[in-house]
C-alpha cells in the first residue's frame, strides 16, 4: 500500500534536511555570481552539477529535471536563474562583486529546488508524479523566460500542475501565504511620446511644449485610475521614466515617458490601457501636441488554484509553517505565463522576523534573506508539490 500524503511528505522532509549544508554552499556559489536574464550560463551549469539526474537545456539557458516516475503525469516546480542589473550594498562574505545582484531571493529558490530534487531522487520508486524542476532563464526582463517555456518546452512536458515558492520580506518568519485566486496583477508596460513644436524658452507663445503636456499626462493618468477602476479592485499606474529637453531654457520637440500599468481583474487590465489611450491624446491636443502609445503586454494575473493551495494549507503543519494573513499584492510574476497550460500555485514565504534579517524590500541592494530561508522555501515547495500531485490524482 502506497504511503500516505502526510507519510511521504515527511520523509521528503527528512530528506531536505539532509541535503541543506549542501544546498547552503551553493545558493553561497549562485550569489557571488549573478547573472543577468538570458545569460545564466555559470548559474545554471552550477545548478545542473549539484542534480541528481541529467538535465535538459531548455530556453537556451534553462534547464529541466525530472525526477522520478516518467511514465506517470508531472508536476512542475519551478525557480528563476537571473539575477538585478543592482550593485549588492549587504555586506555578506559571498556577496556579488559587480553590478549585477540576486535581490529577489533567486538564489534561494534555486538551491532549495535543488535540495527538493535531491531529496526526491532518493524516493523516486513512490513518487505520486513525476518531479521536474524547472530552472527558468529570464524572470526579471522580457522576453520572458516563463512565455517561452510555456509556448514551447514546457508546453510539450504537459505537467499536471506547476508550483513554486517565492520569500517574501513583508510576511512573518515561519508562515506562508497561501491563498485562492488572484495573488499577482498583470503587467504591461507603456512608452508615451509627446511631440510639440520647439523654441526658445523666453518665447513659449511661439512653440508647443511637449513637457508641459507630459506633466499633464502623468497626473491625469494617476487620477483617472481612481475614476475609471472600482476602488475594491486592485489596479496602479506607475510612471517611472520622465526625458526630454537638453537645456533649461529651451522647449523641445519631444517628451518622453514609460510607464507600468497593472492589474487584478482582466477588465480592469483592459480599462487601464482604453484610459491610457484616451488620456494621453486628450492631453496632448488640448496643449496644442501630438501624442503616440506602445503598449507592451506582459504577463497575466497570477491566479492560484483553489485545490492546490487549500491542501497545501493543511500539509504546511507538517513542514513546520504556519498560515501567513492573507496575502495578495500589485506584485508580477511571469510564473502566471504558466497558468495557460495547468493549473498553477505560488507560496510567499515570510522573512519577517528571522534571525539576523534586516528587512529591506524586494530588489534592494540590501536584501539578503538568511541561509535559513533556503530549508524554508524547499519546505514549501515540497508541500506544495504533494498537494499538486494529490489534488491531480483525485480529478483524474
Amino acid at each position: 500500500m502506497p504511503p500516505s500524503t502526510e507519510e511521504l511528505l515527511q520523509r521528503l522532509l527528512d530528506g531536505v534536511e539532509q541535503e541543506l549544508p549542501r544546498a547552503v554552499e551553493l545558493r553561497h556559489r549562485l550569489h557571488s555570481h549573478p547573472e543577468l536574464a538570458g545569460a545564466e550560463e555559470h548559474t545554471a551549469a552550477a545548478v545542473a552539477a549539484e542534480l541528481p539526474v541529467l538535465c535538459d537545456t531548455v530556453a537556451q539557458t534553462g534547464r529541466f529535471a525530472l525526477i522520478g516516475p516518467s511514465d506517470r503525469a508531472t508536476v512542475g516546480v519551478r525557480a528563476e536563474l537571473d539575477g538585478l542589473p543592482i550593485k549588492e550594498r549587504t555586506g555578506a562574505p559571498f556577496s556579488a562583486s559587480g553590478d549585477t545582484m540576486h535581490a529577489c531571493g533567486h538564489d534561494v529558490h534555486m538551491a532549495a529546488l535543488v535540495a527538493l530534487a535531491r531529496a526526491a531522487h532518493g524516493l523516486s520508486d513512490e513518487l505520486p508524479a513525476g518531479l521536474l524542476a524547472i530552472f527558468q532563464p529570464s524572470e526579471e526582463v522580457h522576453p520572458s523566460g516563463a512565455e517561452q517555456l510555456a509556448r514551447g518546452e514546457l508546453a510539450q512536458a504537459a505537467p499536471v500542475a506547476v508550483v513554486a515558492a517565492h520569500v517574501h520580506p513583508e510576511l512573518p518568519w515561519g508562515t506562508v501565504a497561501l491563498d485562492p485566486g488572484v495573488v499577482n496583477a498583470s503587467y504591461d508596460s507603456v512608452e508615451i511620446t509627446i511631440e510639440g513644436e520647439p523654441s526658445h524658452g523666453a518665447y513659449p507663445h511661439h512653440g508647443r511644449d511637449p513637457i508641459l503636456a507630459l506633466a499633464h499626462v502623468v497626473v491625469a493618468l494617476h487620477a483617472q485610475v481612481s475614476r475609471r477602476i472600482d476602488p475594491l479592485s486592485p489596479a496602479v499606474v506607475t510612471v517611472g521614466v520622465l526625458e526630454g529637453g537638453s537645456a533649461e531654457n529651451v522647449i523641445p520637440a519631444r517628451a518622453h515617458a514609460r510607464a507600468a500599468l497593472r492589474a487584478h481583474r482582466p477588465e480592469d487590465r483592459l480599462t487601464l490601457r482604453r484610459m491610457v489611450e484616451e488620456v494621453v491624446a486628450g492631453v496632448a491636443a488640448a496643449n496644442g501636441c501630438r501624442a503616440s502609445v506602445k503598449l507592451a503586454p506582459s504577463e497575466p494575473a497570477l491566479e492560484n488554484d483553489r485545490t492546490i493551495v487549500t491542501r497545501a494549507r493543511e500539509l504546511l503543519g507538517i513542514a513546520g509553517l504556519a498560515t501567513a494573513p492573507e496575502w495578495r499584492s500589485c506584485g508580477s510574476d511571469d510564473f502566471a505565463f504558466f497558468g495557460a497550460l495547468a493549473p498553477v500555485a505560488m507560496g510567499f514565504v515570510g522573512l519577517d522576523g528571522a534571525e539576523g534579517f534586516d528587512v529591506r524590500p524586494l530588489h534592494h541592494p540590501e536584501l539578503l534573506p538568511p541561509d535559513e530561508a533556503v530549508g524554508a522555501v524547499a519546505r514549501v515547495q515540497a508541500v506544495l508539490y504533494l498537494a499538486a500531485a494529490e489534488s491531480s490524482a483525485r480529478s483524474a
